[in-house]
Order: structure tokens, then C-alpha cells, then sequence
């Protein structure tokens, strides 16, 4: 059976003064877990405001056990980003 795993975080970036910034920021963000962790990301809300994004993370496995690990691996280094602070955040396991 497939498992599909849903993350949807939010963070702010206190740094950033435009949206210019903004979205440099978060192409970082989502580029790095594509490459890391070989899932699909996309900004999905909050797109008209500067300090505040919101990303959603898709991912799938015969194992519902390693979605939720994988998940949780990216909200942990999603904490660990230097300019981005992780203000909250939902798993989904389908």
C-alpha cells in the first residue's frame, strides 16, 4: 500500500525587507530539501507578505514509519535554518 506524507510549515524571515528577499530565501529553503531528501515542495501560502512563508513538503513510500521520519528530518532541519524561524507546522500521513 502507498503511504503519501503532507508537510506544511510555516516560518518567518525576519531579515527580509521585499518580497525579492523573501523568495530568495525560500527558493533556498525548498531547493535544499528537493536535493536532500528527494521530495516535492512548493510555497503554498502567504505570498503577498514579506516576512512570512508558508511551504508544503509532498512525499511518498510503501512505509508510513519512513514517511514520518523523513518528515520529521526535514521540520528538524527546517529549526536549524539560520534566517528562517519555524513558526509551526502539520504532518499528514495518508
Amino acid at each position: 500500500m502507498m503511504e503519501v506524507g503532507i508537510l506544511q510549515f510555516t516560518v518567518l524571515l525576519r531579515g527580509c525587507h521585499s518580497l525579492k528577499e523573501k523568495r530568495h530565501v525560500l527558493k533556498s529553503i525548498k531547493d535544499k530539501l528537493h536535493a536532500q531528501f528527494n521530495v516535492s515542495v512548493a510555497e503554498v501560502d502567504d505570498h503577498d507578505l514579506w516576512q512570512k512563508g508558508t511551504i508544503g513538503v509532498v512525499t511518498c513510500s510503501n512505509d508510513a514509519t519512513r514517511v514520518r521520519s523523513l518528515l520529521d528530518k526535514i521540520v528538524m532541519m527546517v529549526r536549524l535554518h539560520p534566517t528562517a524561524e519555524l513558526l509551526d507546522h502539520q504532518v499528514e500521513v495518508l
